[in-house]
């Protein structure tokens, strides 16, 4: 049964006990900081409008501020003529205004809400009777009250968790699958936000001949934010990586697709992008400043220098490109800051070298294995959370 339905039942049957021929119910709205009419009788909810809890004027604003019973009898005047109530706005006879207030265990009492009636039909004052039951009544609307607002709760908790399961695996379906290169290189990556969705990314695409692109960032951010800027990424990724001949056009066009989106976003990425020519046996790359991009091969591991700032804080002219000599065994090796930066209880981060040691050690397994491994040995050293986790390794056959 809802809130409002179960209201109206309580304000109906109470008001038939007490002889009231108006009745109302009102909850208080936190954000608003206002008293709203949720059920009444002999009038319609929506004849009153809802009541700042400040509202001098107002009795039912005045049992909510001083959580106490207010009961009058018109009748009763003070010694000098005056009504204890001058600045009750509506009409009728005696009146019963009682707070609702709730107490959490171990916590004081705070007030939830009003209850209120008036215009009995007998026109008789209200009694100490009819005060102990309406205050008892309150005490079990009270607790109505709260576990209505925790099933509300719930129910949006549930339902946010749910459109955040749903922007995660959407995040995840952008990323391309290691199949797309299927017969040129063999490639594994894995991607691991630090919330439900993330500023990581990478994408790889056959260029034609035998050539491979491949490419791994890192938004400065994380969170919806950075995975706004990823997507937007990833999409202007797949046009320019094709259309543009060499690495530093490609990142170029990204960065002029990007522009504003990354000033109104005081945002920057790092991100590498090479192009691997088994003919050639050359790596063309540039590289945005990202520091972790390696080569790792039988005569040992060499970092990808970096030839411009991050996008965002490099100018297209400053794009530079490089060129490298590449083998069949060597391994490209690309991950972001999360998997270095990821820290034990103690506090001790896990390092670039030890990552380095233990993609060189693993060097001739399957690229896939070889990702498994490291993120394992990453969990087992700091377990989840801090920054957002990828790495992505290739080689080509």
């Amino acid at each position: 049964m809802s809130l409002r339905v179960a209201a109206e039942r309580i304000v109906r049957e109470v008001s038939a006990v007490v002889g009231a021929r108006r009745a109302s119910l009102m909850v208080y709205d936190e954000r608003a900081h206002e008293l709203r009419n949720v059920a009444a009788e002999g009038f319609s909810v929506g004849d009153v409008p809802p009541v700042p809890i400040d509202d001098p004027r107002s009795v039912a604003a005045r049992v909510f501020r001083d959580q106490c019973v207010i009961m009058h009898d018109p009748d009763s005047v003070a010694d000098d003529g005056v009504s204890p109530f001058p600045e009750r706005v509506y009409s009728g006879g005696p009146f019963l205004s009682v707070p609702i207030r709730y107490a959490a265990p171990g916590a004081a009492p705070r007030c939830v809400g009003v209850l209120s009636f008036t215009e009995r039909a007998s026109g008789a004052r209200f009694s100490e009777a009819d005060r102990r039951l309406v205050t008892a009544i309150a005490n079990m609307v009270a607790v109505a009250i709260e576990n209505a607002r925790l099933v509300g709760r719930e129910r949006k908790q549930q339902r946010l968790r749910r459109e955040l399961e749903l922007a995660a695996d959407l995040q995840l379906r952008l990323l391309p699958s290691p199949a797309v290169l299927h017969g040129d290189a063999d490639v594994a990556a894995r991607c691991v936000p630090a919330e439900w969705v993330g500023g990581d990314f990478y994408t790889f695409s056959r260029l034609g001949h035998g050539r491979v692109g491949v490419m791994l960032g890192d938004i400065s951010s994380h969170g919806f934010s950075a995975a706004l800027v990823m997507a937007l990424v990833l999409s202007a990724a797949g046009i320019h990586s094709g259309a543009a001949s060499t690495p530093d056009e490609t990142l170029a066009a990204l960065l002029e697709s990007l522009a504003g989106e990354l000033a109104r976003t005081e945002m920057y990425l790092s991100v590498f992008y090479g192009v691997i020519d088994p003919k050639t046996q050359r790596l063309c790359y540039a590289n945005a400043g990202h520091p972790h991009a390696f080569r790792i091969g039988a005569a040992g591991r060499a970092r990808l220098e970096a030839t411009a700032p991050p996008l965002g804080l490099a100018t297209a002219e400053s794009i530079r490109r490089a060129l490298v000599p590449w083998s069949k065994e060597d391994l490209l090796c690309l991950w972001t800051d999360g998997l270095v930066d990821a820290r034990s209880s103690s506090g001790e981060a896990f390092g670039e070298e030890r990552l380095l040691a233990t993609l060189s050690r693993l060097r001739e397994a399957a690229p896939d294995a070889i990702v498994a491994a490291v993120m394992d040995e990453v969990n087992a050293f700091a377990g989840a959370g801090g920054d957002d986790r990828t790495l992505l390794v290739l080689r080509m056959r």
